[in-house]
């Protein structure tokens, strides 16, 4: 039998945590935060997402708020009894002059796994946001499964990136080729949203062979990155944060 989970999280000027709803495998946790922001760790209560499953976290941080949300360890996809692919929804949405640092651990597509995220965030025209997706393409020694990702970002209303990415095997053909990921198993991206990129933009820049951080159409900087595990692209992501982000 296929699982529905919703959690859902809010978050207020304060401080406060008005909404911290777990649901199924998808367990919120208030956890000791190191910098200013109230912390929110997701703990995964039991393997999902399996195929045929349904799992979706809803975000609110409301005008005024911060919020770091993180979680335990890696999602793992893994095949199940279904043979519809899993959906794992993130829906977001930002208030005015509030900060969302959105910073899971990596997603792990097992072979024979087949799963559709997406990721869409509203944001009010003085919120800013950290925020962090990184993919592993099957666990050591095994093939990938398949995944296909989507990240949707608006400001003000307006569209400000509308990204999808499909890889593994029922991918349309050239994802491992060198105009994608090239042999690398790992890949991920960092976007910064802060409005004070309005008056000093984000300059392009390279960081080794295989990441780079562009300017967007917007006060905001996307990094992308591809490696060759999950350790050499967490390293590279965290040397983009720490130049990018001084909030």
């Amino acid at each position: 039998m296929s699982l529905r989970a919703t959690a859902r999280i809010a978050a207020d000027a304060g401080g406060g945590l008005p909404l911290l709803v777990s649901d199924g495998p998808l367990a919120l946790r208030r956890t000791r935060a190191a910098g200013p922001y109230p912390r929110v760790t997701v703990v995964g209560a039991m393997s999902a997402p399996l195929g045929g499953d349904r799992l979706a976290i809803e975000a609110e941080v409301r005008d005024g708020a911060r919020l770091l949300v993180d979680s335990a360890a890696a999602t793992l996809a893994l095949p199940g009894r279904s043979a519809e692919p899993a959906a794992y929804d993130v829906r977001i949405s930002v208030g005015e002059g509030a900060v969302l640092h959105w910073l899971p651990e990596q997603l792990v597509c097992a072979a024979g796994s087949h799963l559709r995220m997406r990721t869409t965030v509203d944001l009010a025209p003085t919120a800013r946001l950290v925020l962090r997706e990184e993919q592993v393409l099957g666990r050591h020694g095994e093939p990938p499964g398949t995944l296909t990702t989507r990240l949707t970002v608006r400001r003000a209303g307006r569209p400000l990136l509308d990204q999808e990415l499909a890889f593994g095997p029922l991918a349309p053909g050239g994802w491992d080729g060198g105009a994608v990921l090239g042999g690398h198993r790992a890949t991920g991206q960092l976007l910064v949203v802060d409005p004070g990129f309005a008056e000093k933009p984000v300059e392009p820049r390279l960081y080794g062979e295989n990441a780079v951080v562009s300017p967007l159409a917007g006060p905001a900087a996307l990094a992308t990155a591809v490696a060759p595990d999950a350790l050499a692209l967490r390293r590279v992501l965290d040397d983009v944060r720490d130049g990018l982000v001084p909030f």
